[in-house]
């Protein structure tokens, strides 16, 4: 059974750095992609970063380009989205999402989720 567990949410001012951590379990990386999303009450949810497994490409919303880095640990099952510069507009709930196959897309329809991990961007 596919679990991802989310950590490393928090307050923290503008121009601050945060890093999430997503935990997965029940499947193995090499045969996903992982993304990292983001949810503000009463929009869509927005694709942050995502990770192909399969050939270690990357992508990133144009928004956090520059800014954000995706990376893993595949022996910890671990991956990370490190946010630097953080900006007021980055404060959402985030979540870490997992698809069964190699994509080379990076939209919110992933088939398995985490509870997400808030973060608040505030002075």
């Amino acid at each position: 059974q596919v679990q991802l567990v989310e950590s490393g949410g928090g307050l923290v001012q503008p121009g601050g750095s945060l890093r999430l951590s997503c935990a997965a379990s029940g499947f193995t990386l090499s045969d996903y992609t992982i993304g990292w999303f983001r949810e503000v009450s009463g929009k869509e949810r927005e694709a942050v970063s995502c990770i192909n497994f399969s050939d270690g490409s990357t992508w990133y919303g144009n928004s956090v380009k520059g800014r954000f880095t995706i990376s893993t640990d595949n022996t910890k099952k671990m991956v990370y989205l490190q946010m630097n510069n953080l900006k007021a507009e980055d404060t959402a709930l985030y979540y870490c999402a997992a698809e069964d196959y190699p994509r080379s897309t990076c939209y919110p329809d992933f088939g398995s989720w985490g509870q997400g991990t808030r973060v608040t961007v505030s002075s």
